[in-house]
């Protein structure tokens, strides 16, 4: 039975977060891959059982690659605050409850540091990006990317999605909702984890 190839123009994008759809395919414009929602081809959202960033993003581009027949890429990112033991981590999405809710998880996060001096708001953004060739593809790619910075005490900025208003990078004085997409993109934890992902596809047939 033959394949996919990562050489064919649609990759399914194993994501229904209109944010992270809309980063990825920037970060993939003029890559010659045009990069569908999985949407598209009815998938839905898959049951993230795994541990970790990595098994997550499996189960999901496993499931978005089985439904929809095409290679498929999949991230699975968090935030992780060091005073918190890596909280809300894996449950960045539905921190407060409810999955997606960026306004509850934003409050949650600020109640639980409240009170804390800048040097104790250290915090980084994970991610981690997989792509199969098809579904039972055994040899996935996997790139990994880390954005550090701190958790400031309001939001600020109207861009972006997530946690995003209250996370400063310190080396560019924004948060990353103050940031331009092109500057964001460039040097975020997503924009890492892609470039790494290409830098092995040359040499992955």
């Amino acid at each position: 039975m033959s394949h996919p190839s990562v050489s064919r123009s649609r990759i399914v994008l194993a994501s229904g977060n209109a944010g992270k759809l809309a980063e990825l395919r920037a970060l993939l414009a003029g890559s010659g891959v045009e990069a569908v929602p999985q949407s598209d081809y009815a998938v839905d959202a898959a049951e993230e059982t795994g541990a970790t960033f990595v098994e997550n993003a499996l189960i999901k581009a496993r499931h978005a690659a089985r439904i929809s027949g095409l290679p498929a890429i999949a991230d699975d990112s968090g935030l992780c605050v060091d005073v918190l033991g890596g909280a809300p981590g894996l449950h960045s999405a539905r921190y407060a409850g409810a999955h997606g809710d960026d306004d509850a998880n934003n409050r949650r996060l600020l109640s639980e540091l409240e009170g804390l001096v800048e040097g104790r708001r250290k915090a980084r953004f994970h991610c981690v990006l997989v792509l199969l060739r098809h579904a039972d593809d055994p040899r996935p790619l996997i790139a990994e990317g880390e954005w550090h910075g701190r958790i400031i005490d309001a939001p600020r900025g109207a861009g972006g999605f997530g946690y995003d208003p209250l996370f400063l990078d310190p080396e560019q004085g924004m948060t990353a909702a103050e940031m331009p997409a092109e500057l964001k993109n460039r040097i975020s934890h997503r924009g890492q984890a892609l470039r790494a992902l290409k830098s092995k596809l040359a040499g992955w047939p």
